[in-house]
């Protein structure tokens, strides 16, 4: 028990101050002295207590990991990056007379490079803060014995125990005991769920109270904690276009800088205007003002249980126009259930048609199907086992029980099996699933769904974001899709679609120049969401197949996270236009300004310069604290 309340503590400890302890590794104090004894020696020589010669050796330590860093990119990646244009400018300065200022130039430069580069680890720790670390050992019950053991040493089918106050090691599912579990380090959801048997737990949450014993799952890295961690991790990576338009900007502006420098000078020879010009038109903060942006909104939306994968997807759902749901499980609680069972034979009874109807849906995973046969069990009739099975995607299935060939689904699937029917059976707001027995129509079971909490002002607040358009794309009847939609406030509603036909619905909304956002399940609406600007799968917590399939995935099944991310994507873009546009734009233009007019001189012009870039990065990390509405 002390070790277990130990372990709580040291949990409940502050994540800056670890944080911060752990990002000052060796090679950052190396920098802070290089920063340090630049700086002392620039003073000492301004006031007359040191040799020009140390002053030059200082201006060396300093430059070499601008060098360094500004020839491996000039090498590998075939660019003139900033590195080696403060390079030159403290060069240009030092040989042009001008010796303190560059001094001074570069001293701010490295001082810039340090903060903004801890600024950005900061916001790439606070990602993996979030999610608590999973414990290297735990307790394995085997033949009534417990005893600790490695993790990497645990099996799938393993059982383990978990006391109150400790981390649950593996994914698995409950087979004994009780207990309430805080899940918030993946979910964000912050009140704890009660788990009991049958309960599936997750790897990193916390066993806030009771005991638990746990059957393994999944270990080490197929976990859902690692795979969350390995997709945040390799989120930066995915740059968004607005990054790609800086890098490329950057990457072009230098040479024409160096060309217009070289202007000056051959019409002015003032090497000290120059050396103004220089430390304005860097456009070091051009490369800060996107990536550390990305970092922090990616940490932020992590930190709300909404794992974006990379910067293009953040960007995308920023300028999203229309957003499309599939309808079961998305827009509905996916809790479906048998609420009429109508025979169309007199001979053949209510229950003797739910017995069929759930023999033909035993294998197969689709949530109506499911809703048939936990009815059946729920009046205790006895299910039996089918010969042969097909099931068709939108349509239904069709089994072999008993020797008889039984359909069970939509109006299509009878028809495109040569089953008559007389008219469609329709009701609004339940589905009817229709059932043949050797290619006579017996009747129909109804089925209704529940709509999702707060669905609808989920709905209007995405619409007050800038949706233009909300459509709902469902292998749902017209009739029931409709009474939804209308209930919802839905804009357009296309019906009784296969798989293919969503793909195409969203192919024609991005042919008509729209920006689509869609949300599905991350499994049956996989094609759709690869289809879609931006693909949302509905509470991805420990599902592989959701993870996989869309570029933004919620860890709940909580509408309001799809604003809460939304909100989240649009501040983040204007955040960075914000830093473009003032925190460069607006202070460079004026630096340039004051340069070529002779009102400053390059030490003035270096201390200024320090001030676009704590701009950029002050305005970039508040995204990780600032009060955004639905985050």
């Amino acid at each position: 028990m002390t070790e277990a309340k130990n372990q709580l503590s040291t949990m409940k400890g502050s994540p800056d101050q670890f944080r911060l302890a752990s990002l000052m590794r060796f090679d950052r104090s190396i920098e802070i002295v290089r920063i340090l004894a630049t700086g002392v020696t620039t003073l000492l020589f301004w006031q007359g207590m040191a040799p020009l010669e140390l002053l030059w050796l200082a201006v060396a330590v300093g430059l070499y990991p601008l060098v360094k860093i500004g020839l491996l990119d000039l090498i590998h990646e075939h660019k003139i990056g900033t590195e080696i244009f403060v390079t030159i400018a403290t060069l240009v300065a030092v040989f042009g007379g001008e010796t303190v200022a560059g001094a001074v130039l570069m001293v701010i430069i490295l001082i810039a490079e340090f903060i903004t580069e801890l600024s950005t680890d900061r916001a790439r720790a606070s990602i993996k803060a979030l999610i608590v670390s999973v414990p290297q050992v735990a307790r394995l019950q085997e033949k009534g014995d417990e005893r600790r053991v490695a993790i990497s040493e645990l099996n799938v089918g393993d059982v383990v125990l978990v006391r109150a106050g400790e981390k649950i090691p593996v994914d698995g599912t409950v087979i004994a005991g009780q207990g309430a579990v805080n899940e918030a380090p993946l979910t964000g959801e912050s009140i704890p769920k009660d788990k009991s048997a049958g309960s599936t737990l997750l790897a990193g949450t916390l066993l806030d109270s009771g005991a638990l014993d746990v059957r393994t799952e999944r270990l080490g890295a197929d976990t859902t904690f690692s795979r969350i961690i390995a997709l945040v991790e390799s989120a930066e990576s995915e740059q968004a276009p607005i990054q790609k338009l800086a890098d490329r900007v950057a990457a072009w502006l230098i040479p024409l800088v160096l060309i217009f420098l070289v202007g000056v000078y051959l019409v002015t020879w003032d090497v000290r205007t120059v050396v103004t010009l220089l430390i304005f038109t860097s456009p070091a903060e051009l490369g800060l003002a996107t990536p550390l942006v990305m970092i922090a909104a990616i940490a932020r939306a992590a930190r709300a249980g909404i794992l974006i994968k990379g910067g293009v997807y953040l960007e995308a759902l920023a300028k999203v126009d229309v957003m499309v749901f599939d309808k079961t499980g998305t827009l509905t609680a996916n809790q479906p259930r048998v609420v009429q069972i109508l025979s169309n034979r007199a001979s053949l009874k209510e229950a003797e048609l739910l017995r069929w109807a759930a023999a033909a849906d035993r294998r197969s995973a689709h949530p109506l199907a499911k809703a048939v046969v936990e009815a059946a069990a729920q009046q205790g009739i006895p299910v039996p086992e089918s010969e042969s099975f097909e099931q068709f995607q939108g349509r239904g299935v069709k089994a072999t029980v008993e020797g008889r060939i039984i359909l069970v689904g939509n109006a299509a699937l009878l028809r495109e099996n040569g089953v008559s029917l007389a008219e469609v059976v329709e009701d609004g707001g339940r589905t009817p699933i229709h059932v043949a027995i050797d290619n006579e129509f017996v009747g129909v079971i109804f089925i209704a769904d529940t709509l999702r909490p707060g669905v609808r002002e989920s709905l209007d607040e995405l619409k007050a974001t800038g949706i233009k358009r909300l459509v709902m794309l469902t292998g749902d009847n017209r009739a029931t899709a409709e009474v939804v939609a209308r209930d919802l406030g839905i804009d357009e509603v296309r019906a009784d679609l296969m798989p293919e036909d969503k793909v195409k619905a969203i192919g024609d909304l991005v042919a008509q120049g729209h920006r689509v956002a869609m949300v599905g399940d991350g499994i049956n609406d996989a094609p759709a969401l690869a289809r879609a600007n931006v693909g949302i799968a509905m509470g991805a917590g420990g599902t592989q197949a959701a993870l996989e399939a869309a570029d933004i995935a919620l860890m709940t099944d909580d509408l309001r996270k799809i604003a809460g991310a939304r909100a989240i994507a649009r501040r983040a873009y204007r955040t960075i236009q914000e830093n473009i546009f003032v925190g460069i734009g607006v202070v460079h233009v004026l630096g340039i300004t004051a340069a070529l007019l002779g009102w400053i001189g390059p030490i003035e012009a270096a201390i200024i310069h320090l001030g676009p870039d704590v701009l950029v990065f002050i305005n970039s990390i508040k995204l990780l604290r600032v009060r955004i509405h639905g985050a």
